[in-house]
């Protein structure tokens, strides 16, 4: 048996732009790991079972796809012990994936390296090439092309998934965008956030960072209020963060924001 941690991440930037001609938007995003963690097994099994978490799709699309580049039946069993709430902007599917590729591909006779292996992730999703690799990194293009970043890791990561609060379908968010023309100005956002992010030194630099251009919400306001540094939606939502300096005031504004819906309190983590 094999088991690894498949981390949660959040946006700490999203710049959308208007849709290129393959379909696709142009994003620029600053994602970073979370200690939050889903945690996945891997057996080997007479076929394909995926155990644990009836939802998923991903990691049998994952497990399926790496059987069928390197030529072999796809003899696993996973199981999968969630952590991460689902459909949250947490990322976590992509990052059930993401591991269950790594654990799959090294029980592989020849297994692939570097852009075979970040290729077959890129088909699953435009988040899941992330999880293959460690540290803060920034996305561009679709969010699939990564660019390692050095940025701080000592402040505390205050999540609130709101009460009621049901994520509309990824492509409704993108709809949504279009329909009130949010790429317009893009250039200019993301080279604000280019410069922005060039200048973070210390985690009060993480505040320069531009809003969410897809969603926002009101408890980004009050996280500030709380004593955030920064706040606002993670990916297409509905869940907010905050971060903060200190535990205490991020346990503070915990206890009172419990009743707007489930929370969590976390850290950055450079690796899975």
């Amino acid at each position: 048996m094999t088991r690894a941690s498949a981390t949660a991440k959040v946006n700490l930037a999203l710049v959308v732009g208007p849709v290129r001609g393959d379909g696709k938007h142009e994003v620029a995003t600053v994602m970073q790991r979370l200690a939050l963690a889903d945690r996945l097994e891997l057996t080997p099994g007479d076929g394909l079972i995926v155990e644990g978490f009836a939802e998923d799709t991903l990691v049998r699309g994952a497990l399926t796809s790496l059987a069928i580049e390197a030529g072999v039946r796809p003899r696993w069993r996973a199981r999968i012990s969630k952590r991460i709430p689902v459909a949250s902007g947490l990322g976590g599917g992509s990052s059930d994936a993401a591991t269950a590729l790594l654990l799959a591909n090294a029980t592989l006779h020849e297994p692939f390296q570097g852009d075979r292996l970040h290729d077959l992730a890129r088909a699953l999703g435009a988040d899941v090439p992330f999880f293959l690799v460690s540290g803060p990194q920034l996305g561009q293009e679709e969010g699939g092309a990564l660019t390692p970043l050095e940025l701080p890791q000592d402040y505390f990561v205050l999540l609130v998934l709101p009460s009621g609060a049901a994520k509309h379908g990824t492509a409704a968010v993108y709809d949504d965008f279009d329909r009130r023309e949010g790429g317009d100005g893009y250039e200019a956002r993301h080279a604000a956030l280019l410069e922005a992010v060039s200048a973070v030194v210390r985690p009060r630099d993480l505040a320069a960072l531009p809003p969410n251009d897809l969603v926002s919400s009101p408890l980004a306001d009050e996280l500030r209020a709380l004593g955030a540094f920064r706040a606002d939606v993670s990916g297409a939502g509905p869940t907010v963060y905050g971060l903060f300096h200190h535990r205490q005031a991020a346990d503070a504004a915990q206890r009172r924001l419990r009743s707007r819906g489930r929370t969590w309190l976390t850290a950055p983590a450079w690796y899975g």
